[in-house]
C-alpha cells in the first residue's frame, strides 16, 4: 500500500498513513525509553488480580517484541503469557486454530477466562478469538489494530498479502465479523499519528462495554511501550471480571489522552 498525503483517493475510501508520518515511526524509541524512565509512575497502576493475559504481537514482530508489555503486567499482578508461535508473518485464516489451542491451553491449566492484549495484527486475532471463543475471554484490548472500515488502509498491506498467502478480499466475511461488536468487552487505543495504519481503521463502535481510547502523538510501533498506552491497558484489565466502566482519564498521564467524547465520536 504505498504512502500518500490524503486519507482518500475517493470519497470513503481511506488510503494508508503519509510518509511524513511513515518516517516519524522511528520515534517509538522514544516511547520506549520514556516507558522506562516514567516506570515508578506506571507502576501506580491498578493492581491485577492475577488472571492470565495473552499478548499477540503484531505483524512481523515476535514474542520478543511483547517482552515490555508482559514484564509490567507481570509486575502489576498479572500472569502474561506470550503467544509461542514465532514471527507473525500474517495469516489469520491459517493461524485460527493454532491461536484457538494456545487460548484453550492457558485457559485449561490457569482454570478462568483469559484477557487479550493483541498489538496491530495481534488485535485482529484477538477480536476474532473473542468470536470463536468469548466463554474462554474475559476482555479485549487492541493497540494500532485495523479490524473496521477500510483494513487495505495501512502502509503494510501487501507485504501482509505476500508473506501470508491471504488477501483481504477473500476474508472479507471474516472481516466483517471482527469489525462488528464483540461478545466480550473491548478497548481500542490507537492514535491519530500512526504511520502504519490509518487510525480510522482502529474504531469500534462504542457500546457499554466497547470503547475507543486516543493517545496524542503516538507512533504505530511504539504504541506497545508507549507510557500513556501501557497505564491505559493495565487500567483496563484491572476491572473486574464482568463489569466494565469508561476508562477514566485522569491520572499521571492524563495529558497524553483526548477527551472521552472525542475520541469516541472520531
Amino acid at each position: 500500500m504505498r504512502a500518500g498525503s490524503s486519507e482518500a483517493d475517493e470519497p470513503g475510501r481511506l488510503r494508508a498513513p503519509g510518509l511524513a508520518l511513515l518516517l516519524a515511526e522511528a520515534r517509538g524509541i522514544f516511547e520506549l525509553n520514556s516507558s522506562l524512565l516514567l516506570s515508578p509512575l506506571l507502576m501506580r497502576a491498578p493492581r491485577g488480580d492475577g488472571h492470565p493475559v495473552l499478548t499477540l504481537p503484531g505483524f512481523l514482530a515476535s514474542d520478543l517484541s511483547m517482552v515490555p508489555m508482559r514484564r509490567y503486567l507481570s509486575e502489576l499482578g498479572y500472569n502474561a503469557h506470550p503467544w509461542r508461535m514465532g514471527r507473525n508473518i500474517g495469516g489469520l485464516v491459517r493461524l485460527k486454530q493454532a491461536l484457538l489451542d494456545r487460548l484453550a491451553e492457558i485457559h485449561a491449566d490457569v482454570g478462568c477466562k483469559v484477557s487479550i492484549v493483541g498489538w496491530s495484527l495481534g488485535g485482529v486475532y484477538a477480536r476474532h478469538l473473542a468470536l470463536q471463543a468469548p466463554e474462554m475471554i474475559r476482555r479485549v484490548v487492541t493497540l494500532g489494530s485495523p479490524f473496521a472500515n477500510d483494513v487495505r488502509a495501512t502502509n503494510a498491506t501487501r507485504l501482509y498479502e505476500t508473506l501470508s498467502g491471504e488477501t483481504v478480499e477473500t476474508t472479507s466475511e471474516l472481516r466483517e465479523a471482527i469489525a462488528g461488536d464483540l461478545p466480550v468487552p473491548a478497548t481500542s487505543v490507537y492514535s491519530k499519528s500512526d504511520g502504519i495504519v490509518n487510525w480510522r481503521t482502529c474504531l469500534l463502535r462504542p457500546t457499554d462495554t466497547a470503547e475507543n481510547i486516543e493517545v496524542y502523538f503516538a507512533s504505530h510501533i511504539g504504541l506497545g511501550v508507549n507510557p500513556a498506552a501501557l497505564w491505559a491497558v493495565a487500567d483496563r484489565l484491572a476491572q473486574a471480571e464482568g463489569e466494565f466502566h469508561p476508562f477514566d482519564r485522569s491520572g499521571p498521564f492524563a495529558i497524553a489522552y483526548a477527551p472521552a467524547e472525542k475520541a469516541q465520536s472520531a
